[in-house]
C-alpha cells in the first residue's frame, strides 16, 4: 500500500474506469476511423462526374466534419483525461509502471494527439476557404496522425496482457528501458492492432450513419441513398476479418488466460459459462444483429433509414464495444500487468516477501500509531488489508459484493475461505481469476475479523483508531 486507497461505494473504482473507458473507446476509435472516412469521402466527392451530386456530398461532409470535431475533440478529449484520472487512483502501481516504462511512447503519442487537434480544427474551419486539394491534404494529415496514436496506444494496452518474456526477464532491475521495443511489440501487438483497426473502420461507418440518417430522404433521396450505402460498406472489412484476427489474437494469449474463455466453451452443453464466455457470446450476437440491421434497414432501404434506426445500431455497437473491453480486461486476470503485477497492485515477486514481513509492514497510508493514538486493532488492520488487497475488484455491498459472496459463513468459514486464497494451490477454483491473498497468518486473521464484522454485524467490533498518513 504505497498509495492512498480510492473508495467508491457500491459501484467500485474498477467500474468507474470501465464506464469512462467504454464511451472513450467508442469515440477515440471513431476518431481514427472517422479520420480516414472524411478524406476518403471528400476525395470521392471531388472525383464525381455529376457536379450536382458532388456538391450535395460536399455540404453533407461539412456537416459531418462539424459533428466529428465536436464529438472527438471535446468528448473524446475529456473522457481521455477522465481515464487518466481514474486509473491513477484505482491502479497507481500499474499506472506508475506504464509511465516509467513507456514515458517516451506517451510523449510521442501526445505529440500526435496535438497534431490531431490542430489539423481537425483547421480541416473543419477551412472548408471552401482554401484550395480543395490543400484541404484534402489537411484531412490526410489528420488521418495519419490519428493512425499513429492508435499504433502507439495499442502497444501499451497489449503490453498489459502480454508483456513478453524479454521484458519480464529484466522487470524490477531498473533495466526495463533496454527492452522497450520488446515490450512495445509484444506477442499480442499485431493481432490487437489489426483488430482495433477493423473496429475503427466499423465505428466510422456506424457514426456516419447517425449524420446520414438525418438527411431528408424525400427532398434528397439520391444523396441519402449514396451516403447511407457508402457508410454501411465501412462495416464490411471488420466483420469479414474479425473472426480470423480473433483466432490469431487468442492464439497469442497465454494459455492460463485463454482458459477463462475455453472453460465456458468446452462445457457450454452443460450450461457452464465463464464470465469471458458470456461476454464473447454477447459480442457475437450484437455483432450479428448490427450486420442484420445495417443491411436490411440501411443498405436495402436507405431512404427510409431514420435516426432511430441509426441510434439502435450505435447502441448495439456500444454494447459490443463495452463487452469487448470487458473481455480484454477479464483475460488479464488475475493480473493487471501479465505475470508481473496482480490485479490488486501486488507485484508477483513481492508475494513471498509480504508473506514473511506482513502486508502492512511497509505501508505508508494506514494509521499513525504514535501521538497518543491507541495501537491499531485487528479490525482496523483488516480494513486496511481489505482496501489494499480486495478493494480494486470488490466492494462490501455493491459490485462483486463480499457480503454476498460470504453470506451464511461464520468466522471459521470466512477464515477457511481466506486461507484457501492465501495458500493459492494449483487446484483452487479461484486461481484463474483472483490473485493470492498475500500476508502473514496474522494478516489473514485480521482480514477475517473485518469481513466477519461485515457479514455478521452482531459480532463484536473493536474500536477503530483514526486513520492518517504514516510519516
Amino acid at each position: 500500500m504505497n498509495y492512498p486507497f480510492w473508495d467508491i461505494p457500491h459501484l467500485g473504482s474498477g467500474w468507474v474506469i470501465g464506464l469512462i473507458a467504454i464511451f472513450h473507446v467508442m469515440i477515440s476509435q471513431f476518431a481514427v476511423g472517422g479520420g480516414l472516412y472524411l478524406p476518403m469521402a471528400e476525395r470521392k466527392a471531388m472525383r464525381m462526374a455529376d457536379k450536382e451530386v458532388a456538391a450535395e456530398w460536399h455540404k453533407q461532409l461539412v456537416r459531418h466534419s462539424k459533428f466529428f470535431l465536436i464529438l472527438t475533440g471535446v468528448f473524446g478529449t475529456v473522457s481521455g483525461v477522465g481515464i487518466w484520472f481514474a486509473i491513477g487512483l484505482t491502479h497507481p502501481e500499474a499506472t506508475s509502471t506504464l509511465i516509467h516504462n513507456f514515458v517516451f511512447g506517451w510523449a510521442i503519442e501526445w505529440v500526435f494527439f496535438m497534431v490531431e487537434l490542430t489539423t481537425i480544427a483547421v480541416y473543419y474551419s477551412t472548408w471552401d476557404r482554401i484550395d480543395p486539394r490543400l484541404h484534402l491534404k489537411v484531412g490526410w494529415a489528420y488521418a495519419v496522425a490519428s493512425v499513429f496514436t492508435l499504433i502507439i496506444i495499442n502497444g501499451i494496452l497489449a503490453f498489459m496482457l502480454t508483456p513478453g518474456d524479454a521484458w519480464l526477464a529484466v522487470a524490477g532491475t531498473g533495466q526495463e528501458a533496454s527492452k522497450f521495443w520488446n515490450a512495445f511489440f509484444n506477442p499480442t501487438y499485431w493481432p490487437s492492432l489489426l483488430l482495433r483497426t477493423g473496429v475503427c473502420t466499423s465505428l466510422a461507418g456506424v457514426w456516419a450513419l447517425i449524420t446520414s440518417s438525418r438527411i431528408d430522404g424525400d427532398k434528397q433521396p439520391a444523396l441519402k441513398t449514396s451516403m447511407v450505402q457508402w457508410s454501411v460498406k465501412w462495416l464490411v472489412p471488420s466483420f469479414v476479418a474479425t473472426p480470423f484476427l480473433l483466432v490469431w489474437y487468442l492464439f497469442m494469449v497465454p494459455a492460463s488466460q485463454r482458459a477463462l474463455l475455453t472453460l465456458g466453451i468446452d462445457t457450454i452443453a452443460g450450461g457452464t459459462f465463464s464470465s469471458v464466455t458470456r461476454i464473447a457470446l454477447i459480442i457475437v450476437t450484437t455483432s450479428a444483429t448490427i450486420v442484420g440491421v445495417a443491411y436490411y434497414l440501411a443498405y436495402r432501404n436507405p431512404v427510409d433509414f431514420n435516426l432511430s434506426h441509426a441510434v439502435s445500431v450505435l447502441l448495439l455497437a456500444l454494447i459490443a464495444t463495452g463487452a469487448g473491453e470487458y473481455a480484454r480486461e477479464m483475460l488479464r486476470k488475475p493480473y493487471v500487468i501479465g505475470r508481473w503485477m496482480f490485479s490488486n497492485g501486488v507485484r508477483v515477486s513481492y508475494v513471498s516477501r509480504i508473506n514473511t514481513e506482513g502486508y502492512l509492514a511497509h505501508s505508508e497510508w494506514t494509521w499513525n500509531a504514535g501521538a497518543g493514538n491507541p495501537p491499531p486493532s485487528s479490525y482496523s488492520r483488516g480494513e486496511a488489508i481489505f482496501r489494499g488487497e480486495c478493494g480494486s475488484c470488490h466492494t462490501l455491498g455493491g459490485y462483486r459484493s463480499l457480503r454476498t459472496l460470504l453470506d451464511g459463513r461464520d468466522r471459521a468459514g470466512i477464515n477457511n475461505f481466506l486461507v484457501m486464497l492465501h495458500e493459492y494451490k494449483a487446484d483452487s477454483p479461484y486461481r484463474r481469476f483472483m490473485p493470492p491473498l498475500s500476508g502473514t497468518k496474522q494478516d489473514v486473521d485480521d482480514l477475517t475479523d473485518y469481513l466477519n464484522a461485515q457479514v455478521n454485524p452482531s459480532a463484536p467490533v473493536a474500536k477503530k483508531p483514526v486513520l492518517t498518513a504514516q510519516k
